[in-house]
């Protein structure tokens, strides 16, 4: 039986808002590790394919998914509004946790850059930053390099699609070595996302 405790998800949204989002009036304050080139995103993303469900294939490890086991995904869905609504899930050792938010794409930025937003007034940069021409798969960061994560379409991403998306990360600065790789189908027949291929060179 699938257990949702809703102090564990209490927690995981004051972790996300402490931890990866920042308040709105304080954005432009931040500033960027620093790197030879800032971090660009894809020029464009069409939503309507981009919409729909994606598992986590590895990520940088991050305080508010300390819960987390494993089956971690996330769901896009078009609100009446516009806007996106954001669903996070993942396997706990109590069952599942998820997580609820909405997201806007940044004006100019080809749908390409996104503001998340879990509960107001944080909000977090969404960037796709590398994307597979037919949206097998996607890379998501940030402009500071923080924060990363490799997401596909299926619960196994086969090595060379994993390659390119690494190598896409790879060339834009990511310190690929602190990637960790997320299990899918904890219980069930698929066994860890995929084999971990060598990490390419910046």
């Amino acid at each position: 039986m699938h257990i949702f405790r809703p102090a564990t998800c209490r927690a995981l949204l004051l972790a996300a808002a402490l931890v990866f989002a920042q308040p709105a009036a304080a954005e432009e304050t931040l500033t960027p590790a620093p790197t030879a080139t800032p971090v660009r995103s894809v020029p464009a993303v069409d939503l309507s394919r981009y919409l729909g469900k994606w598992y986590e294939i590895a990520s940088f490890p991050l305080f508010f998914q300390r819960v987390c086991r494993g089956d971690t995904r996330a769901e896009y869905a078009l609100r009446d509004d516009g806007d996106i609504s954001v669903l996070n899930r993942c396997r706990t050792a109590d069952g599942f946790a998820q997580v609820s938010g909405r997201a806007w794409a940044v004006e100019g930025s080809g749908n390409a850059q996104l503001k998340v937003q879990f509960f107001w007034p944080f909000r977090a940069n969404y960037w796709v930053i590398g994307l597979d021409p037919d949206y097998r798969w996607a890379v998501v960061g940030n402009p500071n390099r923080r924060y990363l994560w490799i997401l596909s379409r299926t619960p196994v991403l086969p090595a060379e699609l994993l390659s390119a998306a690494l190598q896409s990360a790879a060339e834009q600065g990511y310190d690929l070595e602190q990637l960790r790789y997320t299990v899918q189908g904890i219980g069930d027949a698929v066994e860890p996302a995929t084999a971990q291929p060598a990490i390419p060179a910046n």
